[in-house]
């Protein structure tokens, strides 16, 4: 038996992916026509459908939502009882329908019509009824669907899901929505924490931060970074603007060269020119400069390369940005 089960499983994810793989005949003159209008529309996009094209138009408004895209999802049914009043001549309509003769839809169409309010269609078949009243017609054809049985919408959902997310990230690129504007969308939980904590909100500041005069002794300095815990520290001149940084790895560096480190000043075995930080930036952006350099701590500047903090990979975990 789980066998069969295996074989069902498989079978239904091989027509699903095929059907995604056939849409890319629909990505043409139509397609750029439905961007064109979902961006240039200065109210809001309102999604629509019924059934499973209800549950999928849903999803479609979220994200349409949250990559900058203003939507939200009115259901026809209750649109036919009041919900109409949702709409403003600014909104266009994406009208969700697999067969396009939905009757709860195509019900809808005398008002929208009156208010002038634009209609993208995303159905099966450019001769529907929609369609015929639509502006423009994003076809979500699919061979045959997933249920053994023909019938239970499977293989036509997930090409409109598919559709769905590509006129979503279609419109934030053209846009220019950044990880910053994401970020404004999803402030809750753990991608919240990536998007929206600064590098102010994790560095260390004050007594915490490790800093030494460039003149000082290449064991005062080990001291400085002992007790404060992050691995370096950051070297300054006597205006305190930042000349290098000494780390762990710098110290390991210099153990065969025989210094007296109790003689020796830090600024003989630094290393100048470190990559630096400022507080204004997301930690998350701070953490991808970090990588690049294939470092693991960061000493944060002011615009007079003045030290205001530090901070390293561990503390970026603890807050949840790695």
């Amino acid at each position: 038996m789980s066998s069969q089960y295996r074989q069902s499983a498989l079978r239904v994810l091989e027509i699903e992916s095929e059907a995604i793989k056939q849409l890319d005949q629909y990505i043409d003159e139509h397609f750029d026509r439905a961007c064109q209008l979902l961006r240039d529309c200065t109210g809001k996009v309102v999604v629509s459908g019924m059934g499973k094209s209800g549950h999928i138009g849903n999803k479609i408004a979220a994200t349409l939502s949250s990559t900058g895209t203003p939507a939200f999802f009115m259901h026809p049914g209750e649109a036919n009882h009041g919900d109409l009043g949702m709409l403003t001549e600014q909104d266009v309509l994406l009208a969700i329908s697999n067969s396009g003769e939905t009757a709860e839809l195509l019900n809808l169409l005398p008002v929208i019509k009156r208010l002038s309010i634009p209609i993208v269609a995303m159905t099966n078949n450019r001769h529907c009824t929609l369609a015929k009243h639509a502006d423009v017609v994003v076809c979500i054809k699919v061979e045959k669907e997933a249920c053994s049985l023909g019938l239970a919408p499977t293989a036509s959902t997930t090409a409109t899901l598919a559709m769905g997310d590509a006129l979503a990230i279609a419109l934030l690129d053209a846009s220019g929505f950044s990880s910053a504007d994401f970020a404004l969308s999803h402030p809750g939980g753990s991608l919240g924490r990536r998007l929206l904590l600064t590098v102010a909100d994790v560095m260390y500041t004050g007594d915490e931060l490790p800093l030494v005069d460039e003149h000082e002794t290449i064991s005062n300095a080990l001291i400085e970074i002992s007790r404060k815990g992050l691995g370096m520290t950051g070297v300054v001149d006597k205006n305190q603007k930042l000349v290098g940084i000494f780390t762990d790895g710098d110290l390991r560096r210099i153990l065969d060269d025989r210094l007296d480190i109790h003689r020796t000043s830090v600024n003989h075995v630094m290393t100048p020119g470190s990559v630096t930080g400022n507080a204004e930036m997301l930690a998350v952006e701070n953490l991808n400069l970090m990588e690049k350099h294939k470092i693991n701590s960061m000493i944060i500047v002011d615009k007079n390369t003045v030290p205001v903090g530090a901070l390293n990979m561990h503390m970026l975990l603890r807050a949840g940005v790695v």
